[in-house]
């Protein structure tokens, strides 16, 4: 579909975010998180359980990354850790099955997430960037059926402002004329903005504890919007501003 000629346009690209921004995921990492406290509750109280995992995913992202892998990896450690390594192996090998029915979870939009991608596949160059497990991530954007619109597909190991600068000038024409969507303020929101770029935080209601962060409020280039309905007219006032 033809798109507007981009030397008339302030913003040339616009950045998607995945994960709980166009399609539900950390709801599933939570319902995990309780088969696995039922899992662990004659070893470990659940609030002190989500204590240790939480600090096990911390300290594993520079191992493992970000994604279902890493999740279940952290799981594995934080049981052996809170059971004095006498955890069964029959937990373990539920731990492994509850990630593998994590990988196979149906897709489902979040309202509004077709007519956004649609309607601004017409007048920019749009991407999909996000973090996450390679595999993973491909099979999430072939279920969604939204793959065809997007203009390129960055799945990257971490948002950072470098990160996006990168993106951003080999995909379109710098960081200062795109726009990053997303439910992270730490990881879609932060770095773009600090890059020069706009940063609109579209809330989800469930987020990661590692993904929260100060909004920066400081910036004429920082939106927060209710959902991806109103994407497309604050595109329209940022333009014609």
């Amino acid at each position: 579909m033809p798109k507007t000629a981009h030397m008339t346009k302030i913003l040339t690209t616009i950045g998607f975010d995945a994960d709980d921004t166009l399609w539900h995921n950390e709801r599933f990492f939570r319902l995990t998180q309780v088969h696995f406290s039922d899992l662990l509750a004659d070893y470990c109280a659940p609030d002190h359980l989500s204590e240790r995992m939480l600090a096990a995913e911390r300290r594993n992202l520079g191992r493992y990354g970000y994604g279902v892998k890493g999740f279940v990896l952290s799981m594995i450690e934080t049981a052996i850790e809170v059971t004095e390594e006498r955890v069964p192996a029959r937990i373990i090998s539920e731990l492994i099955a509850a990630g593998q029915d994590m990988l196979s979870y149906p897709i489902e939009l979040l309202p509004h997430a077709r007519t956004a991608v649609e309607t601004l596949a017409q007048s920019h160059r749009i991407l999909l960037i996000t973090k996450g497990d390679l595999l993973d991530q491909e099979r999430k954007l072939a279920q969604s059926g939204l793959g065809d619109m997007f203009d390129g597909v960055e799945i990257v190991s971490d948002k950072t402002p470098t990160t996006y600068e990168a993106i951003f000038a080999h995909h379109g024409e710098g960081a200062t004329r795109a726009l990053m969507v997303g439910n992270s303020m730490k990881s879609d929101v932060v770095p773009v903005v600090t890059a020069g770029g706009w940063g609109v935080y579209v809330p989800h209601g469930i987020t990661w504890e590692i993904e929260h962060a100060e909004p920066p409020n400081t910036s004429d280039r920082y939106h927060e919007i209710d959902n991806l309905g109103a994407l497309p007219p604050l595109v329209e006032r940022i333009e014609q501003a």
